[in-house]
């Protein structure tokens, strides 16, 4: 089962993924604790518009799962965690390689606990910039998170 993979492991693996793989979909970090992930996107003669910039659905695919596994991995076992809903501002063409850093804080996992310990479902939004090599906004992505404990969870 995924959740019990290492970071290194599901590192390995994600970058083999083919969505990724074949968007030019880099992962270069996650943190041994899951509260922290890097991932790249470069450019190639496949991934590119015809503008020369890199496809809006793939600067969205480079974001898509990792809030999600994050709170999954740092959330006892028992509880529900899914995608709900996102979207992505298009700021500048993103040309060259572009980046996006995943933070998830102490903070955030504690307002989740707090809001899901009597069952209720909570709807967790996340943000994220996609950034390029100069560490100029290419994207902002917006990341709602359902999590709910499942019943007759510990």
């Amino acid at each position: 089962m995924a959740r019990n993979w290492a970071p290194g492991w599901q590192r390995f693996v994600m970058n083999l993924w083919p969505p990724f793989l074949c968007a030019g979909i880099r992962v270069e970090y996650i943190a041994p604790d899951w509260r922290a992930a890097t991932v790249a996107l470069r450019p190639r003669g496949f991934n590119r518009s015809a503008s020369g910039t890199h496809f809006g659905g793939s600067l969205y695919a480079m974001t898509d799962p990792f809030f999600a596994l994050m709170v999954r991995h740092n959330l006892p076992p028992g509880y529900a965690v899914w995608d709900q809903a996102a979207s992505i501002d298009f700021v500048a063409p993103g040309r060259g390689r572009v980046w996006a850093r995943f933070e998830l804080t102490t903070r955030d996992l504690e307002h989740i606990l707090a809001m899901t310990a009597e069952g209720n479902k909570h709807l967790h939004l996340f943000k994220v910039d996609v950034l390029d090599g100069e560490a100029l906004v290419v994207a902002r992505v917006e990341k709602i998170v359902y999590v709910r404990r499942r019943t007759g969870a510990p």
